[in-house]
């Protein structure tokens, strides 16, 4: 009986010691810095000032998890305050649908977006983000056009510009491939505007551009030039923006996920960092 309650409480004593050296272990590890020093490198805004799309909090949700991906905390906001207080944190602003932001952002926030772009910030623009822009002049300027109609979700044929094939955020496709999404048609093509690279154009022999209820509104496709994707890299930013976004399914592919991250990469002059630190010093 002896001998018995002696291994009983020898094992008692193990359970304890290895529960507590657990316990230390996990103590011991150094917890991430949530304090307001350190936020995430990407701002997401989702505000908008007009029609909202349904699928804003989801993609709010799957940008957040591209976090892995980017290497890079996303932060989500709704506030147009947080864009006064807290926009100097950020490297990279993604403006999630948010359309119509002068009835939403007043002049002191539109004002910050543009000295902390003409600072060197980053603008990465998703879909509806180009929709009743027209009053803020700086950022029509910057995006190069606005919403005119769009199409249904529908396949259709993908070219990518000969002299944009080496950008990480349309590279390892081909020349052309087919997607899926909802295309949007802008009131003009941003073609040859100082500042502008085409990055994708999509073929509207492929598919049927505008939808009918466009189409009883007097909505007009683009035709042969019809991009999709572009960068502005003039007064002193960098801005890109992409027609993918209307919903999370024409994000969640290969495509998709590779051509927001690389997206959000160049916004961030990731590339810049990697050749300084690959540059051997002197």
């Amino acid at each position: 009986m002896k001998h018995k309650f002696q291994r009983l409480l020898a094992i008692f004593v193990c359970v304890v010691i290895a529960s507590t050296s657990s316990m230390f272990a996990h103590d011991s590890k150094k917890k991430p810095d949530r304090g307001p020093k350190h936020t995430g490198s990407v701002l997401v805004f989702s505000g908008t000032g007009w029609y909202r799309h349904p699928e804003t909090a989801a993609i709010n949700g799957w940008l957040a998890r591209l976090s892995n991906d980017l290497g890079m905390q996303v932060d989500v906001s709704e506030t147009p305050a947080d864009i006064t207080n807290l926009l100097d944190r950020y490297d990279v602003l993604v403006l999630n649908n948010s359309n119509a932001l002068t009835s939403l952002l007043d002049e002191k926030q539109r004002n910050k977006i543009e000295q902390w772009y003409k600072a060197g910030g980053g603008i990465v623009a998703l879909h509806a983000a180009l929709v009743r822009q027209t009053d803020w002049k700086w950022f029509n300027e910057l995006a190069g056009c606005d919403f005119n109609s769009d199409s249904e979700f529908l396949e259709a044929r993908i070219v990518v510009d000969p002299k944009a094939k080496n950008h990480p955020a349309v590279q390892g496709f081909g020349d052309s491939f087919q997607y899926k999404a909802d295309w949007t048609n802008h009131d003009r093509s941003v073609t040859g505007l100082p500042g502008i690279q085409v990055l994708l154009r999509v073929d509207e022999t492929t598919y049927e551009p505008v939808r009918d209820y466009f189409k009883e509104r007097g909505g007009k496709a683009m035709g042969q030039d019809h991009p999709i994707a572009w960068t502005n890299t003039l007064n002193g930013g960098r801005f890109f923006y992409t027609e993918l976004g209307h919903d999370v399914q024409s994000l969640e592919t290969k495509f998709g996920r590779k051509h927001i991250t690389q997206a959000i990469h160049w916004a961030a002059r990731k590339d810049e960092h990697a050749k300084q630190n690959s540059t051997p010093k002197q």
